[in-house]
């Protein structure tokens, strides 16, 4: 029996997150208070006060949604002894909660990821001019089918799964049109709904190449260290410790596909049972049971989350 942890991508957002961690641990507080300082202005207004609109642009949710996952880390750091390399087999995040995973395992500073990510946040939405591209979830096929939709939807245009998450729910990215294309096969192919997705940028596809070459500049800068366990990175869904491993993987996630199902997959038949979410919601907690029959999902986000956890654990 092993644990693996968990950090929640985009999507996850919601105004208030985080607010009842910093009242209730100061040390919590104190990685919100080290995220506004990094970033040069109070992300937390944002994320306490909303509006929705403006904590869901891109460069903000970000970077909230890691202070959040973070600070649940180092509240179960001090309140359960919490330490990843001695309780975590693995570690993972899905898209930018990779990030939030290497941040809590120690691979890059609190500070040099909030930074980090408000770089992806800001490059990702410039990357393709407004309205040009586009993402939908498709529901009800497999991963290779949908692979085949997106061949076959291309046609001369970017088109190509971004999420596979699991339980039948692949979600593909790329050219408005080709998108739209590749909705009316899935259909016809049996997909029980293709949704377009209400999102301000192609993410995960080759249209992000100038974010992924922003992402290597700026990784190019920061400190990384080894993780304090290996984590399970989204482009390979296999595990990795070494610094520069972490990184090169991290460029190419700006433009591939977030290999969720595999790596849940990936670490259950690698011993684990339990997945611990750290962060805001419970998305990825939901996912656990589609993809690892026996796998358990834990959610810890809020103070009486961290309670059950420290209870659990005497």
């Amino acid at each position: 029996m092993a644990n693996a942890f968990t950090f929640p991508g985009q999507g996850s957002q919601v105004v208030g997150m985080g607010k009842a961690l910093a009242e209730a641990f100061p040390v919590a507080r104190a990685v919100f208070d080290e995220v506004d300082d990094a970033l040069g202005e109070k992300l937390t207004t944002i994320m306490w006060d909303g509006p929705i609109e403006t904590l869901t642009l891109t460069e903000n949710a970000q970077p909230a949604l890691m202070a959040v996952s973070v600070a649940v880390a180092r509240v179960l750091a001090g309140e359960a002894r919490l330490d990843l390399a001695k309780d975590a087999k693995f570690v993972a995040g899905h898209s930018l909660g990779e990030y939030s995973a290497l941040a809590a395992a120690g691979t890059f500073s609190l500070a040099d990821t909030a930074r980090l990510l408000r770089i992806r946040g800001q490059a990702m939405q410039k990357a393709t001019p407004v309205g040009t591209g586009a993402m939908a979830a498709i529901m009800g096929l497999e991963f290779e089918q949908v692979a085949e939709v997106a061949k076959e939807a291309a046609q001369g245009e970017v088109c190509q799964a971004a999420n596979d998450n699991g339980g039948g729910q692949v979600v593909l990215s790329g050219h408005k049109t080709a998108v739209e294309r590749a909705c009316e096969i899935a259909k016809a192919k049996g997909a029980k709904r293709a949704l377009m997705l209400t999102v301000s940028a192609p993410f995960h596809c080759a249209l992000m190449q100038p974010a992924a070459d922003a992402m290597a500049e700026a990784l190019a800068k920061v400190q990384a260290s080894a993780p304090a366990a290996p984590v399970v990175a989204n482009v390979t869904a296999s595990a990795v410790s070494d610094p520069a491993a972490v990184v090169k993987n991290l460029v190419a996630q700006v433009t591939g596909t977030v290999r969720w199902r595999e790596s849940v997959a990936y670490m259950a038949d690698q011993g684990v049972t339990t997945f611990y979410e750290l962060g805001s919601g419970k998305v990825l907690t939901g996912l656990v049971k589609r993809i690892a029959a026996n796998g358990t999902g834990v959610a810890v986000g809020t103070p009486d989350d961290v309670a059950a956890f420290v209870a659990a654990r005497k």
